[in-house]
């Protein structure tokens, strides 16, 4: 059975006997507070946002809100908002659908190409949100603390996400509030080779038009 790692900020497929095993480090520790010497830092001009924080995700197909849930996953968050301020995010798309598992963008351009070079920020899988479905996580390569601006959007329950006792997780810092019927619209668009990807992209472009934050009275 076909199986599938996150891999480089990509979903790559593996072929596995039987159940989803992460490509992750067999040692490593999950908590956010075990960090490695060696893990990058947030910068210090990105403050963890101070309270609830919304953003809006206008893409080709419709729109979602995600609610950051900063209290458990602060770098990330802060992260996530600063690329959302800077418009990094603008003419991304959806690069990666896999049906029942997850949606994946915000690294790619409309022509597949890599957009800047992102900061890294360290792996916070181990802060209690689990990878149920309507998170958000950030995507990242078999290095735990390899993340930077992808994100993906769980379809559905993907335990094998979270950090266990052996191994580093997927680190979710929001969940979609509003507008889960279009994550499952895009969810559910017929996919195959494009660009850089022999399978699972989507073959006409979902692109992100813009993520923007939603003001409150």
């Amino acid at each position: 059975m076909k199986q599938l790692v996150l891999v480089l900020g990509l979903l790559c497929a593996v072929a596995l006997p039987s159940t989803f095993a992460a490509d992750l480090p067999a040692a490593a520790a999950p908590a956010a507070a075990a960090a490695a010497k060696d893990a990058p830092t947030t910068p210090a001009a990105v403050p963890a946002p101070a309270g609830p924080v919304k953003v809006q995700v206008v893409t080709s197909l419709g729109n979602f809100t995600i609610e950051l849930l900063p209290e458990r996953a602060p770098l990330t968050a802060a992260q996530f908002l600063k690329y959302t301020d800077q418009g990094f995010y603008s003419g991304t798309i959806f690069h990666r659908v896999i049906a029942n598992f997850v949606i994946q963008g915000g690294g790619f351009d409309t022509n597949y190409k890599l957009k800047g070079s992102p900061g890294k920020v360290v792996n916070e899988s181990g802060n209690g949100l689990t990878n149920q479905r309507g998170t958000v996580g950030l995507a990242r390569s078999s290095e735990p603390h390899s993340g930077d601006v992808q994100f993906y959007v769980n379809l559905f329950d993907n335990a094998a996400l979270d950090p266990n006792q052996t191994r580093w997780g997927y680190a979710v810092f929001g969940k979609v509030v509003q507008g889960m019927d279009v994550v499952d619209r895009i969810g559910n668009v017929a996919t195959g080779s494009k660009g850089p990807f022999k399978e699972d992209a989507p073959t006409q472009p979902v692109i992100i038009e813009r993520i923007e934050r939603v003001t409150t009275p």
